[in-house]
C-alpha cells in the first residue's frame, strides 16, 4: 500500500481570513474548506462563512497556488444559503466535499437543525450543479443520510468518492453519545456505500473511533492512493486540548491504521493553537493541504504544501 514518503507539510501561512461582508449571510468565518482545482494553478475553494445569526451558509473563492499563495476572485453571493423553515438544514449548512459528474457535479454537505434537549442535529444532504462555475442548487428538501438505528444522535462532515459505477463511498462524521459537558461527549467517523450516491447504507463499525483522551475525531478527507489502498487526513481533538490535523492509512477503506503526516498548530498567528478540517489535493504535480485554525474557521483558512 502507498504511503506518502518521509517529509512533511510546510506551511505557506493565512491565505484567505474571510468573507468581506459584502452579503449578509456571508459576514464572517471561511470553515470547512474543499479545493476543486481548474486550469494552471488556480483553484476554486468552497467554505462555510456565517451571518450576524450566526446560521451558516455556503460560499466560494478562486485562490491561484504558489509560494505566496493569494485570493483571485472572491464572489459575494453565496453557492447554497439554509433550507426552509422546518427542513434539516434550516439554521445552516456546511460544505462537506465537491464530486465531480458527467453532466453535474454533487456538493455534499451537512445541514443544521437547533435542538432542544441537546445544541443540534446535523444530517447529509446533497445539492447538484457546477463546480467550476460554483453554482449548486439543493437536490431535496430532505437529507440523504440521517439518524437511523445505526447512527441515533447526529451525522456529519460527508466526504465522498465515486469508485466507479454503482460504487459510491462515504466517510461522514456521527456523534456516538450526548453529554452535559464536552468530556461526555464521543464522536467518530463512519463509512457508508452505496449505488447511486443518493441511498446510503452505514457500516455497522467505526472507521476512525477517537483514542486515547480523544472526544472527537473529524472531516475525513480521503483520497486513493496510487499503490493501493486509500490515505484520510482528519482532526481530532480532546476535552481540554483543541484540535489537530492527523492522518491514517487503509487497505480497504474500512479498517484505519493511523501514521505519520499529519500537521501541528501554531500556538501564535492566525491558527491560534489548532489546525483542523483539513482538504488534501493535487495539482500541478504536488499535494495542498488548506486547513483551518483556531474558532471552527473564524479566521478563515490557510495553506500547506508537502516537501519530501
Amino acid at each position: 500500500m502507498d504511503r506518502i514518503p518521509t517529509g512533511r507539510w510546510r506551511k505557506l501561512g493565512q491565505v484567505f481570513a474571510g468573507p468581506a461582508g459584502a452579503n449578509p449571510s456571508l459576514l464572517t468565518h471561511a470553515a470547512l474548506p474543499v479545493a476543486v482545482p481548474l486550469e494552471g494553478d488556480i483553484v476554486r475553494v468552497f467554505f462555510s462563512g456565517r451571518d450576524a445569526a450566526n446560521r451558516s451558509a455556503v460560499g466560494t473563492v478562486l485562490i491561484r497556488l504558489g509560494e505566496v499563495p493569494r485570493v483571485e476572485d472572491q464572489p459575494a453571493a453565496p453557492v447554497l444559503l439554509p433550507g426552509g423553515v422546518g427542513t434539516f438544514d434550516d439554521a445552516g449548512v456546511g460544505v462537506g466535499c465537491v464530486v465531480p459528474g458527467g453532466d453535474t457535479d454533487r456538493l455534499y454537505y451537512m445541514g443544521w437543525n437547533v435542538g432542544g434537549s441537546v445544541p443540534w442535529r446535523n444530517a447529509i444532504g446533497v445539492a447538484f450543479g457546477d463546480a467550476r462555475s460554483g453554482r449548486f442548487e439543493r437536490a431535496f428538501a430532505g437529507p440523504v443520510l440521517d439518524r437511523n438505528v445505526i447512527d441515533p444522535y447526529s451525522l456529519s462532515y460527508p466526504w465522498v468518492l465515486r469508485l466507479g459505477p454503482g460504487d459510491w463511498r462515504m466517510w461522514y462524521g456521527t456523534h456516538l453519545t450526548w453529554g452535559a459537558a464536552i468530556v461526555d461527549m464521543s464522536h467518530a467517523v463512519r463509512h457508508a456505500s452505496s449505488v447511486d450516491g443518493l441511498s446510503w447504507h452505514p457500516a455497522t463499525g467505526l472507521a476512525l473511533p477517537p483514542e486515547g483522551d480523544e472526544v472527537a475525531t473529524v472531516r475525513p478527507t480521503v483520497r486513493l492512493m496510487a499503490g493501493g489502498g486509500y490515505e484520510m487526513h482528519y482532526a481530532a481533538r480532546g476535552a481540554d486540548t483543541p484540535y489537530r490535523i492527523g492522518r491514517a492509512v487503509s487497505a480497504d477503506g474500512h479498517r484505519w491504521v493511523r501514521a505519520s503526516g499529519g500537521l501541528a498548530p501554531d500556538q501564535e498567528g492566525w491558527e491560534g493553537g489548532a489546525t483542523t478540517y483539513p482538504c488534501v489535493f493535487e495539482q500541478g504535480g504536488r499535494r495542498w493541504l488548506l486547513y483551518n485554525g483556531a474558532n471552527y474557521g473564524g479566521t478563515g483558512f490557510g495553506l500547506a504544501v508537502w516537501e519530501e
